[in-house]
C-alpha cells in the first residue's frame, strides 16, 4: 500500500440540460457520463491516473453498482477495502453555467465496524471526514506512523475539529466557511490553532488562499480558462486534491507552492471534460495546462 483514501463512494450520473422537467414531462439530455464518484474516492481515481495507485476504503454494497465501481478500480489498479452498506450510493449531477446541481442518494447506514489495514508502507493519508470514526483512527496511526495525513475540508462534520489535530495538510472550501461562520482568513486562523503545518481555502474561480509552516497566507490564482471550454465543474476539487498528494509522493522534497500549481493544473483540465473519468487528468494533460492558461487576473474594481 502507498497511498490509503477514505470516503464515501457513489456512481456519478452526470447530464447536460438547459432545465429539469417537472410533473410528467420529458426532456433528452444533450450528453450524458456514468462514472466513481465520491470526493476521496475520487481523489484516489486521480491520484492512480497521474501513475501511484493508492488503495481506497470506501462504502460497498452488494449490488450490480458495486460490482460496476470494482470493475472502475480495477482499470486503474486500485484495491478497493469495502464497509458494508445495504445500497449503493448515487449522485445525479446537471452542471450548468460554471456551477452544479446534485441529487444525492446516499447509504452510509454502515453494517460493520470499518476494516484496520496494516499500513506497512503508506506514505500518504487522505480523507474527506465521511466515515468520521474511520478517518479519525486512521488519522491518528498514520501521524504516529509519520505517514502525511491530507484532509478535504468540503464540510464540517462531527469529529471535524478533533480530526484537525492529526492533519498535516488541510485543504477547505469555501463551504466550510461558511458553515463555521467564519471569512477566509479566520479560517486560516482556525486551522493554525489546531496544528496543521499547510493549509488552504479555495474560492473557486478566486483560486486559492493557503499558508506553510509559519509562513505568512498567499494567494494562488485560479488558472483562466475560458468559459466556452468549462463543462463540468463536479470533482475538480477531488482531482485537485489527489493530484497535491501524488505530487508529494513523487517528490516531498519540493515546497506546497509546486505541488499546489501542480494540483490547480490539474483542476483546470479537469473542468473541461463531462464526468469524473473523463475529467482524470494525466500528467502530459497536467503539464499541457500549466502551458496553455495564464493565471487569472484579479477583476478591475
Amino acid at each position: 500500500m502507498q497511498a490509503l483514501f477514505i470516503g464515501q463512494a457513489y456512481i456519478d450520473i452526470t447530464f447536460l440540460t438547459d432545465a429539469l422537467p417537472t410533473g410528467d414531462d420529458k426532456t433528452i439530455a444533450r450528453d450524458y457520463a456514468v462514472s466513481f464518484g465520491g470526493n476521496a474516492v475520487t481523489a484516489g481515481f486521480a491520484c492512480a491516473r497521474l501513475g501511484i495507485a493508492p488503495d481506497i476504503l470506501c462504502s460497498q454494497a452488494d449490488d450490480w453498482l458495486a460490482r460496476m465501481f470494482l470493475d472502475m478500480a480495477a482499470k486503474y489498479g486500485i484495491s478497493i477495502h469495502g464497509r458494508k452498506v445495504r445500497e449503493s450510493s448515487l449522485s445525479f449531477i446537471m452542471p450548468k453555467d460554471g456551477k452544479r446541481a446534485i441529487v444525492r442518494c446516499r447509504d452510509n447506514d454502515f453494517l460493520h465496524p470499518f476494516p484496520e489495514l496494516n499500513l506497512t508502507g503508506c506514505r500518504a493519508l487522505h480523507l474527506d471526514g465521511h466515515m468520521p470514526e474511520a478517518a479519525l483512527h486512521y488519522a491518528k496511526a498514520a501521524r504516529a506512523a509519520g505517514i502525511l495525513t491530507s484532509l478535504d475540508g468540503g464540510a464540517v462534520r462531527e469529529n471535524t475539529d478533533e480530526l484537525l489535530r492529526h492533519i498535516d495538510v488541510a485543504v477547505v472550501s469555501a463551504r466550510f466557511c461558511e458553515q463555521l461562520g467564519l471569512g477566509v482568513e479566520e479560517t486560516l486562523d482556525y486551522l493554525r490553532e489546531r496544528g496543521c503545518p499547510v493549509a488552504g481555502v479555495t474560492v473557486g474561480e478566486d483560486g486559492m488562499f493557503w499558508y506553510e509552516d509559519r509562513g505568512p497566507t498567499r494567494r494562488l490564482p485560479a488558472l483562466d480558462v475560458p468559459k466556452a471550454r468549462i463543462v463540468d465543474t463536479n470533482g475538480a476539487g477531488d482531482v485537485f486534491h489527489g493530484a497535491y498528494v501524488y505530487s508529494w509522493m513523487r517528490d516531498g522534497t519540493a515546497g506546497w507552492e509546486q505541488h499546489f500549481r501542480f494540483a490547480r493544473a490539474a483542476s483546470a483540465h479537469a473542468i473541461q471534460h463531462l464526468g469524473n473519468e473523463e475529467s482524470l487528468p494525466t500528467l502530459a494533460d497536467v503539464e499541457a495546462a500549466m502551458s496553455e492558461w495564464a493565471e487569472k487576473q484579479p477583476a478591475r474594481g
